[in-house]
């Protein structure tokens, strides 16, 4: 049995178009959904497995990308969209419908990362969008419930996949560092 790591990939990474200009992304409600246009290509799309970013039900990672902010315009229903954690580096902006982020924003001048937002291609009809080329933050999706003991085939798929997993350290400390916080919050057994 395979390892589902998001909808997006599970049956393989699709390529994007160079040639590709940006598309709508739609929430998940039926009733007045929130839409945001990116006017660009995605860029630096990767599955993510922190504990902030949205993950569709069932999946172990995130898909995310940026694009600059310039190019990323909230076009319906901008009211239903509320700040997650306004103390975070990323100001994640989910609707308070359906709870999908629509997009991440560092309100931070001096951030690195100031100027691109987070958005989750997946959410767009459109084809085109860059594939994701890596997986960062492996050993958190521990901190959401994962089975530690089933790390090693984590990383296999997704190396299968073709992206790459990364972390701060060496994946047996990042697996040690996440369970005890896991076990911390109470979110596995000690």
């Amino acid at each position: 049995m395979s390892i589902a790591i998001h909808p997006s990939v599970d049956h393989g990474v699709k390529q994007g178009s160079a040639d590709f200009a940006g598309g709508t992304l739609v929430c998940k409600c039926k009733d007045r959904p929130v839409k945001v246009s990116v006017a660009t290509q995605s860029a630096h799309n990767h599955v993510c497995g922190c504990t902030r970013c949205w993950k569709p039900d069932g999946a172990l990672f995130a898909m995310i990308a940026v694009a600059p902010r310039d190019k990323v315009t909230v076009t319906d229903n901008e009211d239903k969209l509320k700040i997650v954690d306004d103390k975070a580096t990323i100001q994640r902006h989910a609707c308070i419908g359906c709870g999908v982020h629509m997009l991440g924003r560092i309100e931070n001048k001096d951030h690195p990362f100031y100027g691109l937002d987070f958005i989750h291609t997946e959410l767009s009809s459109e084809s085109g969008w860059s594939a994701p080329g890596f997986a960062a933050f492996v050993s958190s999706i521990i901190e959401s419930g994962a089975d530690p003991n089933n790390m090693d085939a984590v990383r296999a798929r997704l190396r299968e996949l073709g992206l790459p997993p990364y972390d701060c350290l060496s994946p047996p400390l990042m697996d040690f560092i996440a369970t005890k916080l896991a076990q911390a919050s109470g979110v596995l057994k000690a």
